[in-house]
């Protein structure tokens, strides 16, 4: 019986992918299981379901061309997941830009709409992953592509408002996928999105080292640097024990020297991505801690598992992007670094494994700027005032419409729309709410009385920073 369900709904959406009306399974008799929906889909396949109330969670793997361009040759399978709560509430397509975590959580906008939420794994990423790889098919277009089949998949059962989000590189693929294709989504939040118009200008990043936060702090993390960089005999004959232990290797970036001192010019970088001042009145002064204590600060901070080849390895596609196409942070080496630093600041392409051909395509880049400097629509910007990645952020100027740049104060990587001053979040949460066509009454006449629609939840609600203990958004 549900074999014939499945098949008879299967006809359906065919039916309705040729037919103009384009809503066919939006429709569905009620007592028609959402799963069965959805695995109605073709080449929508099931991997599990986890339960929560109010919710069903659903992990699933979807097929799609490997390059959209010519669609027979190949496919891949790549991940997603659907907090479903009902096909008569809006959705929410959030990406981290990363991985796809297959547990539960709910974004910032779906608590805000009390939406759907489906949450889709960039391919590239394991295990949304050709096979072999061909690394010229992963771009921000082919991505973008990805996303819009999916949207176009699903729009049928989830035929109501659609809002893309997504943090740090997923606020980038947001932001990308709204370039390509401005009429599938109702509205985008696009958080701690870097901007990296121009390669190898970045200088705006420099300047926010030298004036974030307090005098006192900056001193006590360059301290920290400064300190490592003195002493890397025994901190660096530490580490190559460690990674013995650990069978860790370095072939990548060519040695554990390397490594060692790329941890290290990452770690005020770090410290800012994640942490505030008041982390920085427990740091002991470094001039008078022992090398395990210096060791241990900058290992907690920065993670000197990263930069061993198993730790760079799941994070190729990001490095390999960041290469071709995304830019990434060119800092110069500061000022009290200077005659201890071998190597400095290194640039992506040094943590892809050779053999991958790399060429960077700088007019990418300006291309996304300009056309959300101009033709932006809907589009709200939320960045952190102590985030690095928030240097070079994303502008609207006169020919955008609806969209907006907002900051939140003392904020870092984990800025959101609630951590804005008063104004700002309301004006943030009441313009989702309408975009999204959930707007209460009270809502559309004083934006001041905006809230979230959805009460918090401890457990779904857990804000999902990726702490990438690297300098990597």
């Amino acid at each position: 019986m549900r074999t014939t369900l499945r098949w008879l709904l299967s006809l359906v959406v065919l039916i309705g992918t040729v037919s103009a009306a384009g809503t066919a399974t939006a429709d569905a008799p009620a007592d028609v299981d959402i799963k069965d929906r959805v695995l109605a889909i073709p080449g929508m396949s099931f991997i599990e379901e986890k339960p929560y109330d109010g919710y069903r969670f659903l992990v699933l793997s979807y097929t799609q061309p490997v390059d959209h361009r010519r669609p027979r040759r190949g496919t891949f399978q790549q991940r997603l997941t659907l907090l479903h709560k009902d096909t008569t509430r809006p959705t929410v397509f959030f990406t981290s830009g990363y991985h796809v975590s297959t547990s539960p959580r709910r974004a910032e906008p779906t608590r805000i709409i009390d939406g759907n939420q489906v949450s889709l794994e960039y391919r590239y990423f394991t295990p949304s992953r050709p096979q072999p790889a061909d690394w010229s098919k992963l771009d921000i277009r082919q991505a973008a592509a990805d996303q819009h089949r999916l949207f176009t998949a699903l729009k049928k059962i989830y035929d109501r408002k659609w809002i893309a989000t997504g943090g740090s590189k997923g606020g980038m693929t947001a932001t990308y996928y709204e370039r390509f294709y401005p009429r599938d989504m109702d509205g985008v939040v696009a958080y701690v999105a870097p901007n990296d118009v121009v390669e190898r200008e970045d200088s705006a990043y420099d300047r926010f080292f030298e004036t974030v936060g307090t005098a006192e702090c900056r001193e006590k993390l360059a301290s920290y640097q400064r300190e490592a960089l003195v002493r890397r005999e025994p901190l660096l004959k530490k580490y190559e024990e460690w990674a013995k232990t650990e069978g860790a290797t370095f072939t990548t970036v060519g040695s554990a020297d390397r490594a060692f001192e790329a941890v290290v010019l990452d770690f005020a970088w770090a410290f800012w991505q994640y942490g505030d001042e008041e982390l920085c009145t427990r740091f002991q002064d470094p001039a008078t801690a022992t090398d395990d204590r210096v060791y241990e600060v900058v290992d907690t901070v920065s993670g000197f598992s990263f930069y061993t080849d198993q730790g760079l390895e799941p994070y190729t596609p990001y490095y390999y992007q960041a290469a071709t196409e995304l830019g990434s942070p060119a800092l110069r080496t500061p000022a009290h670094l200077k005659g201890l630093s071998r190597y400095g600041y290194q640039p992506a392409r040094a943590y892809v494994p050779d053999g991958i051909a790399i060429r960077f395509k700088p007019w990418v880049m300006r291309d996304v700027d300009h056309w959300v400097r101009s033709h932006a629509q809907r589009m709200l910007f939320v960045n952190g005032e102590y985030d690095p990645w928030s240097a070079e952020p994303f502008r609207v100027d006169r020919g955008a419409r609806d969209s907006y740049v907002l900051t939140a104060p003392r904020a870092n990587h984990g800025a959101a729309i609630a951590r804005l001053s008063d104004d700002d979040r309301a004006l943030a949460t009441a313009k989702v709410l309408e975009w999204a066509g959930v707007a209460p009454a009270a809502v559309q006449a004083d934006p001041d009385r905006a809230r979230p629609l959805a009460r918090f939840d401890a457990r779904l609600d857990k804000q999902d920073v990726r702490r990438e203990l690297t300098l990597r958004p």
